[in-house]
């Protein structure tokens, strides 16, 4: 084993801890109603651990990430309401770990929100009837709305690859709609794209949205890897896209308003070159942080 793969180890088991002492108000405070008069000094001491566990993946993140990305683009899309603070933190480990973001894409409102699913069903339909083949006849609504910024933004080759006159027509189109706020001098198609969500999706079928914006820029992108913070797993949206099919294809990380959550985020991507899937962060499925 590598020293950086002792290092992983390592803050895979100080995150699972502090999910503990976070969740739970210390590993031990459920065992019995007996003891619940004991706890009071665990929870006291949860503030000071966390931040030791924040201080310490905090000095050990730039071995961690170091080369994991190297050459390799990232295409930042961010859905309403996202941590500017968060997505500013997942570009500078995407940097550090020697990638680069090709261009930051943010969905609009108009985009997300199910009282505007005709305008997005319409376009997507226009839209498709330009790309021959690349969208797929049966796909849904936001499905194919997703596989058009795909195409735009993204590409199966895992270089990457120059924007094309196809894909400038797609994103025009999406910005014209306001749908997407996109930059006007995009040069590149990244292999990569990572999902930042933001707040809660509509109760009348936002999930969905979700899924279907998801399963459609997987469909062009070599990896895609969607993040969200500690209250976004479990019951909250991305626990919901975990129970979606797409979630065997994407990879999935809470937590990221933290530093071990945005370490994670950057190995997630390095992951996904070649290995699809996977549900990391603070209640993860598959633990922390991907390990190796």
């Amino acid at each position: 084993m590598t020293l950086r793969q002792h290092i992983t180890t390592l803050v895979a088991v100080f995150v699972a801890l502090a999910v503990g002492i976070v969740l739970g108000g210390g590993l031990l405070s459920d065992v019995t109603e007996a003891a619940s008069t004991e706890t009071s000094a665990p929870v006291a001491e949860a503030a000071p651990q966390a931040a030791y566990t924040e201080s310490f993946t905090g000095a050990v993140a730039p071995a961690l990430v170091a080369g994991r990305l190297t050459d390799r683009q990232v295409a930042l899309v961010t859905v309403p309401g996202a941590d500017e603070q968060v997505v500013t933190g997942l570009t500078e480990r995407i940097a550090a770990a020697g990638g680069a973001v090709s261009a930051r894409y943010d969905l609009t409102e108009t985009m997300v929100g199910p009282d505007q699913k005709t305008l997005v069903d319409t376009l997507g339909s226009q839209l498709m009837t330009q790309q021959g083949d690349a969208v797929a006849p049966e796909a849904t609504t936001y499905d194919r709305i997703g596989q058009l910024l795909g195409l735009a933004v993204a590409t199966a080759t895992p270089e990457g690859e120059a924007t094309n006159g196809k894909g400038r027509a797609i994103l025009e189109s999406l910005t014209g709609a306001d749908l997407v706020t996109a930059p006007a001098d995009v040069e590149r198609r990244a292999p990569l794209v990572l999902l930042v969500l933001g707040e809660e999706p509509s109760p009348e079928g936002g999930d969905a949205i979700l899924a279907g914006l998801v399963t459609g820029l997987d469909r062009a992108a070599t990896g895609v890897v969607v993040v969200g913070d500690t209250a976004d797993g479990g019951e909250g949206q991305l626990g919901l896209l975990r129970a979606e099919p797409v979630s065997a294809e994407v990879a999935t990380v809470d937590g990221v308003e933290t530093t071990a959550g945005q370490v994670t985020t950057v190995i997630a991507l390095a992951r996904a070159i070649e290995t699809p899937g996977g549900s990391f962060g603070a209640s993860g499925a598959d633990g922390p942080v991907p390990l190796g």
